[in-house]
């Protein structure tokens, strides 16, 4: 008889569910459940804010099959039709686009490797030991953007990312630190308990604009902006980066805008326990607008050749 291999050698890391606080099996998917349905009603008000109980918390169940993704639909449905039916509306259409992603990456299996959009796999990405270094930074969570950071010691910490905060953290790396997209795909795929390919390659095209209905090349989130929205008080931020506690809400977000003094104040001081702004964000902005003009040349090119092709 072989002797079965052990978790490691197949690619598990030992860990503690309980710590990580994540219910497990058929039981603790029903009993997530359970919860979020009472609450239903207001998840299209609290699902962008990570630090507020607003999402269902089964997409690690879903991930594993603990739970049908059939029977949350026929339930969704159901609710829609009573007093939680916006919530319940929106959290169906959620269900939604992660079946859609399944679909796409079905019908076009290159999304696994390149954009979904041709076009897009012609940008240019920073390269080298730069590119390598705003890379570990971002994964160790040491931009010196509050709401980033945060967000990615969650992810380290826990194995879990509050889907708004994929959006911004994919984002920032993307375009602030133009990183190829599939760089922080990968990294995703290492860290979460909920780790699918199909998902998880839809919202990074989504974020890099490459793949199908993505948002446009030239919306690019602030990251200081997204911050005072979702985290207005600083709750989710404080949460993971205790250094920061004692700034004042309107603070949180931007630190670096405070003096060297006032910082003092909070026993902060930039570049020792917080770090300096790896970026401007401005500047990154203008970078990226440059960065995917490509994509437009290439676009009217292969439109031309279509015409040309067509032609009698």
């Amino acid at each position: 008889m072989h002797e079965m291999p052990s978790l490691a050698e197949i690619g598990f890391e030992k860990t503690d569910l309980e710590e990580l606080g994540i219910l497990i099996g058929m039981s603790g998917a029903q009993a997530l459940f359970d919860d979020f349905v009472e609450r239903m009603s207001e998840y299209g008000r609290r699902r962008d804010f990570p630090a507020s109980k607003g999402p269902s918390y089964l997409s690690v169940h879903l991930r594993f099959g603990t739970i049908s993704i059939r029977a949350l639909v026929r339930r969704a449905l159901e609710i829609i039709r009573g007093p939680a039916a916006d919530g319940a509306a929106t959290w169906l259409s959620e269900l939604i686009w992660r079946e859609f992603y399944f679909m796409i990456l079905h019908h076009h299996p290159h999304v696994a490797q390149r954009a979904f959009k041709p076009a897009y796999d012609a940008i240019a990405w920073e390269q080298g030991e730069h590119a390598d270094r705003l890379f570990e930074v971002w994964c160790e969570g040491r931009t010196g953007y509050p709401l980033v950071d945060a967000a990615m010691a969650q992810l380290n910490r826990t194995g879990y990312m509050h889907n708004r905060l994929r959006m911004v953290a994919a984002s920032f790396l993307v375009k602030d630190l133009g990183i190829d997209w599939r760089r922080g795909e990968h990294y995703f795929a290492e860290k979460l308990n909920d780790f699918d390919l199909a998902a998880n390659n839809g919202g990074w095209q989504w974020a890099a604009s490459s793949g199908c209905d993505a948002q446009p090349w030239f919306r690019i989130f602030n990251p200081v902006t997204q911050s005072e929205k979702c985290d207005a008080e600083g709750k989710f931020i404080r949460r993971y980066l205790p250094q920061l506690t004692a700034l004042p809400a309107k603070q949180v977000h931007a630190p670096w805008k405070l003096s060297a003094e006032d910082l003092r104040a909070f026993d902060i001081e930039l570049g020792k326990n917080y770090p300096h702004p790896i970026v401007s964000h401005e500047e990154a902005r203008a970078r990226t607008l440059q960065r995917y003009a490509v994509v437009k040349t290439v676009a009217e090119a292969a439109d031309r050749e279509a015409e040309d092709d067509a032609a009698p």
